[in-house]
């Protein structure tokens, strides 16, 4: 009996993409149709001052975890570090859209305040990552020291993913155009776990940018931690140790420059990375003489 044809690299890719962007659809279908814990529990105001939903991050995690569970061409170790980076960030995500306060910002706002002796959701969402973010890495690393890059890379590109989304379809734009050269070279090396790893979440994403975009929803804490470590994983079983480094050591500055500079004041100065940043998304409404912007402020975001 004649062996099936195997898929090519390029074809997992495709598939990968396809059922990430069918699962986290069907995701975002069921959880709008019965909200857990009803519909008021996950509506926040934007900064137009109108309601969306912070569903969007949920059935993004939920859509590429179920895809990479079924998806062909994964080895198991990578499928399961998958799933615990995924899931795990977007869990820890959910519990800080859920039950995070505003007292304590960013890494130092957080950790500052475990110093003085008070656990905020945020600090429980460090760690949290963390620990998933080296769990998971343990799974596809060779040795101790490729572990704790592989796994400090995985937790910042969750983080990371998450100081971008303050506009809509700002952070899935930015995981986009990270996470398509990945998926290019996966490709082009005919690396066909990488190249799966990095096309699920992917088409989640893609698929849900529509709703972002729109100001219906969000990703939200759970949405961008999990796609901020779902490219950190793959980024990790794509590139060689000079690479992760660079990865690691990139997004290290940028997390430390997010204490200082307001990522959305540098877009909004810069014409080009404006364009891209309002592309696809609803113009902004000329301000009335009597109404002040609010100032967003530096290191804001809830890591």
């Amino acid at each position: 009996m004649a062996a099936r044809p195997r898929l090519s690299t390029a074809a997992r890719a495709v598939l990968g993409t396809v059922l990430g962007a069918v699962a986290a659809r069907t995701a975002y279908a069921a959880l709008r149709r019965r909200p857990p814990r009803g519909e008021a529990t996950w509506t926040r105001t934007n900064h137009r001052g109108e309601p969306l939903t912070l569903l969007e991050g949920p059935a993004f995690a939920a859509g590429a975890g179920a895809a990479a569970a079924v998806v062909p061409g994964l080895p198991v170790k990578v499928r399961a570090a998958a799933l615990l980076a995924g899931l795990g960030s977007g869990a820890l995500g959910a519990y800080d859209d859920l039950y995070g306060a505003a007292s304590s910002k960013g890494f130092k706002g957080h950790l500052g305040a475990l110093a003085r002796g008070e656990v905020t959701s945020g600090a429980v969402k460090i760690l949290g990552i963390g620990g998933t973010g080296l769990a998971a890495a343990a799974l596809v690393s060779r040795g101790p020291l490729d572990t704790v890059v592989n796994g400090a890379a995985i937790a910042g590109c969750a983080n990371l993913a998450n100081l971008f989304d303050l506009r809509p379809g700002r952070a899935i734009k930015v995981g986009l155009l990270t996470g398509g050269p990945l998926l290019a070279a996966s490709v082009l090396r005919g690396s066909p776990a990488a190249a799966v790893a990095v096309a699920v979440p992917l088409g989640a994403a893609a698929a849900l940018l529509p709703e972002d975009l729109g100001e219906r929803a969000m990703l939200g804490d759970a949405g961008a931690n999990a796609l901020g470590a779902l490219l950190g994983l793959a980024a990790v079983t794509t590139l060689g140790r000079p690479g992760r480094l660079a990865v690691l050591g990139t997004v290290a500055a940028l997390t430390a420059a997010s204490e200082k500079v307001s990522f959305t004041k540098v877009i909004a100065a810069n014409p080009t990375l404006n364009r891209l940043d309002m592309l696809g998304r609803r113009p902004v409404e000329p301000k009335k003489a009597d109404q002040v912007e609010p100032i967003e402020p530096v290191g804001s975001v809830e890591v």
